[in-house]
């Protein structure tokens, strides 16, 4: 991995970011780079905000210098028409050009495959709410290097309200459960190379705890809880599962997409 560089893209606004940051919660960018760290510190790192950098068509003119991008989550809906989100997709179409590998977390993978022609809608079965229970490995993703190590079935950090509803073309499926049949694709758009998974191996349960508790007033308003007392019994749900998970089998995902780089 020596002289590896990566990019990393913030898909939150800045305001959530810094509501984040005022809430003492890290930024989806912090988290990331805090489990990168925990695998290797030889990785030069690079941060782009497609909604609010103001550079961002310069940074567009220096993609092809990185090695690999990481497109992490956000609290955005891709099926609203903001000119922020537009600046994403723009900057997607622009990555999958230039940038031949491409980790897609969450939101991140939503990007990508709107980009490549694949849809995303509302989840019609329910949310996770900072933790994905039952995710089955199929038997293509048993044979895909994301799944090297990784139990066949397992539980995650996760924190969404929307799935990939078509996939691009010729993607394959890696995984489902049964709120998100696409827990995990790979497919291949332009120049890149895309792992996508719809959960976060890079999120601590201790954050995603922390954003239920954060967004509480949100989630209640959006029915995603019926009240107080459901949100106590799903953190506890979430805190047991804690104790439970280990750090490196969490994050092995993340893991097996830096051990591409160490083959090149």
């Amino acid at each position: 991995m020596q002289n590896l560089r990566i990019l990393i893209v913030e898909g939150n606004l800045k305001e959530e970011n810094q509501s984040f940051t005022d809430g003492g919660i890290k930024t989806h960018t912090e988290s990331l780079k805090d489990s990168i760290s925990y695998f290797t510190n030889k990785i030069e790192i690079d941060v782009a905000n497609p909604s609010s950098d103001k550079n961002i068509n310069e940074r567009v003119k220096d993609l092809r210098k990185y090695d690999g991008m990481i497109w992490g989550g956000s609290s955005l809906n891709i099926y609203n028409d903001t000119i922020e989100i537009r600046r994403q997709l723009d900057f997607m179409k622009e990555c999958q050009k230039k940038i031949k590998n491409i980790l897609a977390i969450c939101w991140g993978m939503q990007v990508a495959v709107t980009v490549a022609g694949g849809t995303v809608k509302r989840c019609l079965k329910g949310a996770h709410r900072g933790i994905a229970h039952q995710i089955k490995i199929n038997q293509q993703g048993l044979r895909h290097p994301i799944y090297k190590n990784k139990d066949p079935i397992f539980n995650t950090p996760a924190f969404n309200f929307d799935e990939v509803s078509t996939l691009p073309e010729g993607a394959t499926l890696l995984s489902s459960n049964e709120i998100n049949k696409v827990m995990g694709i790979h497919f291949k758009a332009g120049e890149s190379n895309i792992w996508g998974i719809q959960y976060h191996p890079e999120i601590t349960y201790d954050k995603m705890i922390s954003l239920i508790h954060f967004r509480t007033d949100r989630l209640l308003n959006n029915r995603a809880f019926i009240d107080q007392k459901e949100i106590n019994e799903h953190v506890k749900v979430i805190e047991t599962e804690n104790r439970l998970t280990n750090k490196d089998s969490r994050m092995r995902e993340l893991e097996n997409w830096l051990n591409i780089f160490k083959k090149n």
